[in-house]
């Protein structure tokens, strides 16, 4: 059996390597990775190496990023993701929701629906007691994202390596 979520308009399933070509298109768009790492766009062989990665981290731990695709096309809209943030050393131990939509879906509130999808898999299946979103601080729209979920601020912080700021967000399980 292979793990599908459903929402309203949306499938969400393992990343793999057959979403690779469509996720590349969407990490070669520099507003979409503004904010993401280095803020640097991705090319083919990186999207490949992430999306290795990725399987590896299902396979190893059953949980990991997730293909985001819209239900009526088909087409793959982004990313739904569950990580641990290891770049950020100072709040883990730590699993981080967060979420990667293609700029031609924008506006469309595809990114707290997908999230909110990952969040109760997060929650229900995984049995989390609390997830966080770590986001640059100058990126208003996955602010208002992460509010959506009813995250709240936890801290400010810099990312090591990057020296950019970086806004914390948690939400604990519902009791």
């Amino acid at each position: 059996m292979t793990l599908e979520l459903e929402t309203e308009r949306l499938l969400l399933r393992p990343l793999a390597t057959g979403d690779t070509v469509e996720l590349a298109a969407i990490n070669a768009d520099p507003e979409v990775m503004r904010y993401i790492g280095n803020g640097g766009a991705r090319d083919l062989a990186q999207t490949e190496a992430l999306v290795a990665k990725v399987a590896a981290h299902w396979d190893a731990h059953g949980w990991g990023a997730f293909a985001v695709r819209e239900r009526d096309t088909g087409d793959l809209v982004g990313l739904g993701i569950l990580a641990t943030p290891s770049f950020l050393p100072e709040i883990l131990p730590a699993t981080e929701v967060g979420w990667r939509i293609g700029r031609d879906r924008w506006g469309r509130g595809y990114a707290p629906e997908a999230a909110r999808a990952v969040v109760g898999f997060a929650f229900g299946e995984l049995g989390l007691d609390r997830v966080v979103s770590c986001i640059h601080t100058e990126n208003a729209a996955s602010v208002r994202v992460a509010e959506k979920l009813g995250m709240s601020l936890e801290r400010e912080t810099v990312v090591p390596g990057f020296e950019v700021p970086c806004s914390v967000y948690e939400l604990k399980a519902p009791l």
